[in-house]
């Protein structure tokens, strides 16, 4: 059985209810915003895997998420994606920390999922329709710059599967590998 598999990491529950707010905000823009229980940040997308490729796949992001400390980011904008003059989406975005670059590249690495664009801290929170958008004069659009502060603590990378669903994709965690770099393991 083949699964479509990317990496992320999920956010609490509080902070999706609030970004999902803004959708108040531009009610104007033929978006379909995201579902609340699919928001996350993505760090790599491997595709379609084989049952044996998902246990190489668990067995790869373990170790690595094992040789990292948990770190925190920080969205700070909702914008245009990937931008104004291509705008197909609204992003919160933010800077890539040092910690998270650094963890989104072994993560590549180890998944032989090395793109070659730099990787962009980001959270898609609608897609727009496009054929609608493109119909919107680019002077009559609503800006879209609004500063935000959301932070983020990352304590695990989650392995997602993607099943294709009417209306949308329906993500599912299929582990959770807990960032441990530094932590005493007890013996019980």
């Amino acid at each position: 059985m083949l699964h479509r598999i990317f990496l992320a990491i999920k956010l609490q529950k509080g902070m999706k209810e609030q970004l999902l707010a803004y959708r108040e905000k531009w009610p104007e823009l033929p978006a379909r915003w995201a579902k609340q229980e699919n928001l996350h940040l993505t760090l790599a997308f491997y595709g379609n895997a084989s049952d044996q490729e998902l246990e190489e796949i668990k067995q790869k992001v373990r170790e690595v998420a094992s040789k990292h400390k948990p770190f925190s980011l920080k969205l700070s904008k909702i914008v245009y994606g990937p931008s104004v003059s291509q705008a197909r989406m609204l992003w919160a975005v933010g800077d890539t920390t040092q910690e998270l670059a650094s963890l989104q590249q072994e993560l590549a690495v180890a998944l032989e999922r090395v793109e070659e664009r730099e990787f962009s801290l980001h959270l898609t929170l609608a897609r727009f329709n496009e054929w609608e958008f493109k119909k919107i004069n680019p002077e009559e659009r609503p800006e879209v710059n609004e500063d935000i502060s959301f932070e983020i603590t990352v304590h695990s990378v989650d392995i997602m599967e993607s099943k294709p669903r009417r209306g949308g994709a329906e993500y599912s965690v299929v582990e959770s590998c807990k960032l441990s770099a530094g932590r005493r393991i007890e013996n019980s």
